[in-house]
């Protein structure tokens, strides 16, 4: 049976506008044929992996500089995951290995797109480096603040919240970039 576009893409085997072969499904609907559009121009990875990749790159520059690294000293210096680093390499060295990192998964993520076991293994970094930061959201001192008796995140915890997102989304890239290992494999 042949794969389509879109069931490499999103790996469930509904075809868009295509003509239904075998036991593939075809969209009918206009809400359907919308969401197959968006799955047979694998639109979410695109926008997942340029996003991220973007956001690496970004923020671990900033991280390489000296207001960079002060600012993830209250978050460093908290977490039992990163705590002794800190000790060892004091702000300034273990920003540049944070940004060297982040740096890393991009470029990873980015040959990726030619060779998917790289973007594998960018999503894996992803994956320990999200971990971490986003377990800070539960060391982190002063990340909320009380109105009424109600915690909310305040700025901190907000900037920490996006990486329980960021973390779902180095997953999500895992699987695509494996799939497309997987298409690569079977075709040799």
């Amino acid at each position: 049976m042949t794969e389509t576009r879109s069931a490499e893409a999103s790996g469930d085997g509904v075809r868009g506008s295509q003509a239904n072969t075998g036991n593939k499904l075809q969209a009918k609907s206009v809400l359907t044929k919308m969401a197959a559009f968006v799955a047979d121009r694998n639109i979410p990875f695109l926008v997942c992996s340029i996003g991220m990749i973007v956001m690496l790159l970004w923020a671990g520059k900033f991280k390489m500089t000296a207001p960079g690294a002060e600012g993830i000293i209250p978050l460093v210096t908290n977490s039992p995951l990163t705590s002794r680093q800190f000790k060892v390499f004091g702000p300034y060295i273990l920003g540049d290995m944070i940004g060297a990192t982040e740096w890393t998964a991009a470029i990873l993520l980015i040959i990726g797109y030619f060779k998917p076991k790289a973007g594998i293994l960018g999503g894996i970094i992803l994956v320990g480096m999200f971990f971490t930061t986003s377990s800070m959201l539960i060391t982190t001192p002063d990340d909320t603040v009380v109105v009424h008796g109600i915690h909310y995140m305040n700025n901190l915890g907000l900037f920490l919240f996006k990486d329980i997102i960021s973390f779902g989304v180095a997953f999500y890239l895992i699987s695509s970039y494996g799939r497309k290992a997987i298409v690569a494999e079977n075709q040799r």
